[in-house]
């Protein structure tokens, strides 16, 4: 029996799925952004809704009552100038309005009406005026609420002449409402500058915390301090306590391999010293050889345990860094070329860096004659390749040669001058992700092996 949704179902639910990704998209990524986002969204939709619900229907309401008064006026002025015809120069209504009601009177001689004027974007005023003298006089009038800023125009056809009246706009219109505006735009401001000031005073704790972990797993030394809220103290502190435990952990190891190789040491000595008293025989020869080894697999053995990770990271050269390794490895015999490109200085742990491209350039060496140097600079990361036109090694023994120990026929190279212990990739590798980066192994351009190492700074 199928689970599977209808298809009307299924459709809105990828529709919804796409809007949401999409959403997901334009959303910032930061802790910072988000948080801000968090704040003032809410307020400003707050303020949306009460600008619209709220003030809207006061200027509504409002301009509807002083344009309802206003028209009254109009018409009680035309009553009256229909009523007393005595008044053969309306010298007393122009005066009666002027004083009684502060609008300017006007009779002109009949004629047209001016042509309608366009419409103004924020047409309430020309809206609730329009309707009240519909409603209470019901003749033919031309509005003008545009012309003049702070004056209305109203002209409306009588029977022997025209009306013109000339108004103060606040007579028909609430004008000091922009002062609720200017308190809520006012107040709403001083709220987001309040709280981006507070969330950056939060978020800036957490920053700390990531770059000194950051700075950690580069194998640097960040000086942190857990501050800010009582949570992320408690992540400051576990961080701290996790970094010295591993410290810790790595100063224990370093003694202990000390006290082993003082140890081993001393027995390798006393084996060469009793073999030298010895006579020169063949087997006295093997017996050299195996002790000789022996120290040699020591003392790689300890190099990659211990890691140099005491040494402090610095800021170098990286450019004169590898001329200078090129011109040793010229000296070795091998014909070497470097190419560079970007910021010449970087960010590393100096003789660390430099024994573990020492390590690939050397294996390089063991199997070819020509190598190259490719090195690559960008904003956030070092990235070196070391080609050769050696053999190469096999796609699926890439993954094992980084494996302490591992060599490729060690039966064929064992004994050999040649012949490693098989730690050289490993140490490489672990110096690598020591800077918080990682050495990679692929086909070269000159037909050989190509090894990357590509390392934050």
């Amino acid at each position: 029996m199928s689970l599977s949704l209808p298809a009307y179902l299924a459709q809105p639910r990828s529709l919804w799925r796409r809007f949401t990704r999409r959403i997901a998209a334009l959303m910032p990524k930061g802790l910072y952004a988000r948080s801000l986002l968090i704040v003032i969204l809410p307020m400003v939709i707050l303020q949306t809704v009460l600008t619209y619900v709220f003030l809207e229907r006061h200027w509504q309401l409002v301009t509807n009552q002083l344009s309802d008064a206003l028209t009254q006026e109009i018409a009680a002025i035309i009553d009256v100038y229909n009523s007393y015809p005595q008044d053969k120069n309306n010298e007393k209504l122009i005066r009666i309005a002027q004083e009684r009601m502060h609008i300017n009177v006007e009779f002109l001689p009949k004629g047209a009406l001016p042509p309608p004027l366009p419409k103004p974007f924020f047409s309430i005023v020309d809206v609730a005026l329009s309707n009240q003298i519909r409603r209470q006089i019901g003749r033919p009038f031309w509005l003008d609420t545009v012309g003049r800023s702070n004056l209305i125009e109203i002209r409306i056809l009588l029977k022997n002449s025209i009306l013109r009246v000339v108004a103060y706009r606040s007579a028909a219109y609430a004008s000091n409402s922009y002062i609720f505006i200017l308190w809520m735009l006012g107040t709403s401001l001083v709220l987001i500058i309040v709280a981006i000031a507070f969330l950056r005073n939060q978020i800036k704790p957490i920053l700390r915390l990531a770059s000194a972990a950051e700075a950690f797993g580069k194998g640097r030394d960040a000086e942190f301090r857990p501050r800010g809220a009582r949570e992320v103290r408690q992540a400051g502190h576990a961080f701290v306590e996790m970094k010295r435990r591993i410290e810790r952990t790595i100063e224990q190891r370093t003694a202990m391999l000390s006290g082993v190789s003082h140890d081993l040491r001393t027995i390798l000595t006393r084996f060469n010293l009793s073999l030298a008293l010895m006579d020169d025989f063949p087997e006295t020869q093997d017996m050299q050889k195996d002790v000789a080894e022996m120290q040699r697999m020591l003392e790689a053995y300890l190099a990659f345990a211990r890691g140099d990770v005491g040494e402090a990271a610095a800021r170098i050269n990286m450019r004169d860094f590898l001329e200078a390794l090129r011109n040793d490895a010229e000296r070795r015999g091998s014909v070497t070329e470097l190419y560079y490109s970007g910021e010449p200085f970087a960010t590393v742990r100096p003789d660390a860096f430099k024994r573990c491209l020492v390590n690939l350039v050397a294996n390089a060496q063991k199997h070819a004659k020509t190598i190259h140097l490719t090195a690559v600079r960008d904003p956030r990361f070092l990235t070196v390749h070391v080609d050769d036109d050696g053999p190469g090694i096999p796609i699926e023994l890439r993954r094992d040669v980084f494996r302490p120990f591992f060599r490729i026929d060690a039966a064929r190279t064992q004994g050999e001058a040649k012949a490693g212990t098989g730690l050289g990739l490993a140490i490489a590798r672990d110096i690598a992700r020591w800077h918080g980066g990682d050495i990679s192994l692929d086909d070269s351009p000159l037909g050989g092996l190509r090894a990357t190492i590509r390392v934050p700074v």
